[in-house]
């Protein structure tokens, strides 16, 4: 059975997602602009210089990616940095981060957090990376913050969350970012029923997935066949999950949670790339969807 590239190496995913939010955070324009300062930190010196050149960047996000995923990475991060800081104003007792790559926020909102347990999963080799990025940076890691190493599609992730301290008792935020459309159906499925045995009453996730219609290449979605082309290119991190749109609401139901947010294509252009005139000065590729649920 080959492997996936994760098992080997760093994330290819988790590294471009680390450079588009580093990207982003160099932007002038309010609509371009995210708030991940510490993502440009976490890179190898000539990326930070390179980065720091505004040609290089509207090269780098707009002719080398596939079409508008720079847009979907601003509002994807965006939308849960909103999330997440409202779970945190709301005293959640704890927040799981699945498939966290080099995800910053249990650091850039560690003010707001230090009354929280932030857990953070992800692949031995790609959460190692971070960690020695962290030591290079002199970034201190907060005492709340507790890294779990699981290949989620062979080991039991409540086995793990067991040892590392998650209790299923209390109102929790799940984070599932650039990650389901990675897993098998099988993994997807464990994972939502073990998030349902451990979230506590009014606990929240929020994910994003592509929709199933991708996996058919029916090439109908804005900016679909360049980005389907550039994943299927990827030797182990291929996309093998995806929902219907109109299913939405049955899928996380079969969970015990209720959908409170479902934001497509469209509804993000109008939430962080429409001007004040009501233009839009950015596409977001249609591929992807994001959600927020609660549980019942």
């Amino acid at each position: 059975m080959t492997k996936k590239r994760i098992e080997t190496t760093t994330s290819r995913t988790a590294e471009m997602n680390c450079l588009y939010r580093a990207a982003s955070s160099l932007e002038a324009n309010c609509h371009y602009h995210s708030d991940d300062d510490l993502a440009v930190r976490l890179l190898p010196g000539f990326f930070r210089v390179l980065l720091h050149i505004p040609l290089f960047r509207t090269f780098y996000s707009h002719v080398l990616t596939p079409k508008e995923i720079y847009e979907y990475v601003i509002a994807r991060t965006k939308y849960i940095d909103v999330v997440f800081k409202q779970a945190l104003a709301k005293q959640f007792g704890q927040i799981l981060l699945f498939g966290a790559g080099f995800d910053t926020r249990a650091l850039r909102f560690q003010t707001e957090a230090r009354h929280t347990r932030i857990f953070e999963l992800d692949a031995p080799i790609t959460q190692q990376a971070k960690l020695q990025q962290y030591q290079k940076r002199n970034l201190s890691i907060p005492s709340n913050v507790v890294f779990i190493a699981i290949d989620f599609d062979k080991e039991s992730l409540p086995d793990k969350l067991d040892v590392a301290g998650f209790h299923k008792d209390r109102r929790s935020l799940f984070v599932l970012e650039g990650l389901l459309m990675y897993l098998e159906p099988e993994s997807v499925q464990a994972t939502f029923q073990t998030i349902r045995e451990y979230a506590g009453a009014g606990s929240w996730v929020v994910f994003d997935y592509i929709q199933a219609s991708v996996l058919r290449h029916e090439n109908t979605l804005y900016g679909e066949a360049g980005l389907a082309q550039s994943v299927l290119s990827k030797a182990g991190e291929q996309w093998r999950f995806g929902i219907e749109p109109g299913e939405i609401a049955s899928f996380v139901a079969a969970y015990g949670f209720e959908v409170s947010d479902h934001k497509g294509a469209q509804e993000l252009e109008a939430t962080y790339f429409q001007d004040a005139d009501g233009r839009l000065v950015g596409r977001v590729n249609g591929t992807h969807c994001i959600v927020t649920a609660v549980r019942r």
